[in-house]
């Protein structure tokens, strides 16, 4: 290995360094040349220890030659590190252009409001004052009152593109196609003695025959498997055998709490159980009309597995062993004996959630879903009975906000993110339709907040392209706070219950309301009131459409 004395750069076999004017060839002599003389060389020292390179290798003070040396180094490394700096400028060109087009650049939202005091009408004619004691504002969310009126062109924007367009109904067959093995498992006929729709299914296991071995809900969730632990015990006591074959009774829900989510349905839930008449599913909330029949565990986990309709199924079978016991009573033989016990399922999803439907559906008209989960629930139970529970939409975002949001909680971040998700909103009704954007998966996905969750209208207006008004009821969080014992006798009327004694009832109505606001949620207090104030100027339209399909002004939400 050979080293330039000169310059201390390392040299190839044979290379003469010829770009170093002191090292042009073997008949150069360094003694008698004037610029090689050794006067101004000092060694090279390395941990105080003269280093030797073959020989001495010499460092000359020459600052003229140093600098030559020098960009003789690193004239490549220059140049590739403009390249780099080109290359750089060009992507985040491109990717600036490319997130204004699309509205999705990572960068703060413009918009900024806090206390709103410029119109107080705004806040449904609430005076300046009732909004300082509702809130005093800070400081920091004094600035955000001038964006307010870039807020409002947004909600305005949106508004100009709203219409409530009827859907087309999809016909039995197509539903066929896209399902066939549900339809295949599910009959067309149920057993006429009760109320709910059971069947008898052949069951070809024996007595080591694990029914539940291959049930999604107990593989993928520990907390469901004390109860299929249970079901295994007693599951084979409970076959009703026929000319050597064994049969197991199977069974779907009578009625539905199908939403919506943070407007009282757990409450709702837990009320209702505790009548001697009624049986929900195995687990509150399955969600397998919306997520789980499709391979959605959680949404932030992707597509898994789909749960087949047996796993639905099984979730009744405590349901469907109580049925089947009075069915095979002696009192249940006597003629035009029906059964009382119902069923239900209360899962907050079922109204609102369709956002699977962009992977497993074609055919889609400007961006709709051709098939929704009431299409399907109508093709198996067209007399099903559907409950709603709904709560002023304003309210129920902030507290969707407070139970979902994991960290940072705050007034101002709920702010931010309500801004952001207008924006989204309102890029996707310049292009689609309102039915194309509310059930648009990306943008439902994006969205900060799920504003689309409270635009009950359009949900219930696609609910009603299938089922009759009568086999809905809506119910307002508000009534059921203020008066529970009043909603649970219109839900018991609705489903037909029969009449309980003054214990049973004051059971039910008077025990304490349930999956109420955590502590540390209350301790950030209410919203902004120019938060308040942009929601409902959001909402306002489609409560207002509400109130006209309910005949009932009190889903406009105006003090609230």
């Amino acid at each position: 290995m050979r080293y330039c004395i000169n310059c201390c750069i390392h040299l190839l076999p044979y290379d003469l360094h010829r770009q170093c004017f002191r090292c042009r060839g073997p008949n150069h002599n360094n003694q008698k040349c004037p610029v090689c003389k050794g006067e101004n060389k000092i060694p090279l020292y390395t941990d105080s220890k003269q280093m030797k390179l073959l020989a001495v290798l010499e460092g000359r003070t020459d600052h003229r030659e140093s600098w030559n040396g020098f960009f003789c180094l690193r004239k490549g490394k220059l140049c590739s590190l403009i390249f780099g700096l080109i290359i750089m400028t060009l992507v985040m060109a491109s990717y600036i252009l490319t997130g204004a087009k699309h509205g999705l650049l990572l960068i703060p939202s413009p918009f900024h409001y806090g206390a709103f005091t410029s119109n107080p009408s705004l806040m449904d004619n609430e005076s300046l004052s009732d909004m300082k004691d509702h809130y005093q504002p800070s400081k920091m969310n004094i600035s955000y009152v001038k964006d307010y009126p870039s807020i409002k062109l947004i909600i305005d924007t949106i508004t100009s593109k709203i219409e409530f367009i009827t859907r087309e109904r999809p016909d039995l067959e197509e539903l066929r196609k896209q399902e066939p093995h549900m339809f295949s498992v599910i009959p067309n006929k149920f057993l006429p003695n009760s109320k709910n729709p059971c069947w008898y299914e052949e069951y070809r296991g024996n007595t080591t025959t694990d029914p539940y071995a291959t049930n999604s809900y107990a593989l993928y969730s520990k907390r469901f498997r004390t109860i299929f632990d249970y079901l295994r015990k007693v599951f084979w006591n409970h076959l009703y055998h026929y000319k050597d074959k064994h049969y197991r009774l199977r069974c779907l829900p009578h009625f539905y709490i199908i939403g919506q989510p943070k407007c009282g349905t757990t409450d709702l839930y837990d009320r209702l159980r505790l009548h001697p008449d009624v049986r929900f599913s195995a687990i509150k909330e399955p969600h397998w009309w919306t997520r789980k029949r499709f391979g959605i565990i959680r949404l932030r986990d992707g597509f898994h597995d789909r749960y087949p309709v047996e796993d639905y199924l099984d979730l009744f079978d405590l349901a469907a062993h109580q049925i089947q016991g009075v069915l095979q009573s002696e009192a249940a033989t006597e003629r035009g004996k029906m059964n009382n016990i119902i069923i239900g399922e209360a899962s907050a999803s079922t109204m609102w959630d369709n956002n699977a439907w962009i992977f497993f559906y074609d055919n889609s008209t400007e961006g709709e879903p051709p098939y929704l989960i009431q299409d399907f629930i109508h093709a198996f139970q067209p007399n099903a009975k559907l409950i709603i529970m709904l709560r002023d939409p304003v309210e129920r975002l902030y507290s969707d906000y407070l139970y979902f949001a994991s960290a940072n909680k705050s007034v101002e971040d709920f702010h931010e993110k309500v801004a952001e998700s207008l924006q989204l909103f309102e890029n996707c009704m310049l292009d689609y339709s309102l039915r194309a954007c509310v059930y648009n998966n990306t943008l439902n996905n994006a969205m900060p907040v799920r504003l689309q969750v409270g635009l009950y209208v359009v949900y219930l207006l696609d609910w009603l392209t299938v089922f009759d008004k009568d086999q809905i009821l809506v119910l307002r969080l508000e009534d059921h706070a203020s008066n529970v014992k009043y909603t649970m006798h219109m839900v018991f009327q609705f489903l037909d219950l029969g009449p309980l004694s003054e214990k049973q009832e004051a059971l039910i109505t008077k025990s304490p309301a349930s999956n109420t606001r955590r502590p540390e949620d209350k301790s950030l207090g209410p919203m902004l009131p120019t938060t308040k104030a942009i929601l409902r100027d959001f909402y306002r339209p489609f409560n207002t459409k509400l109130a006209q399909v309910l005949f009932d002004d009190a889903f406009l939400w105006k003090r609230t």
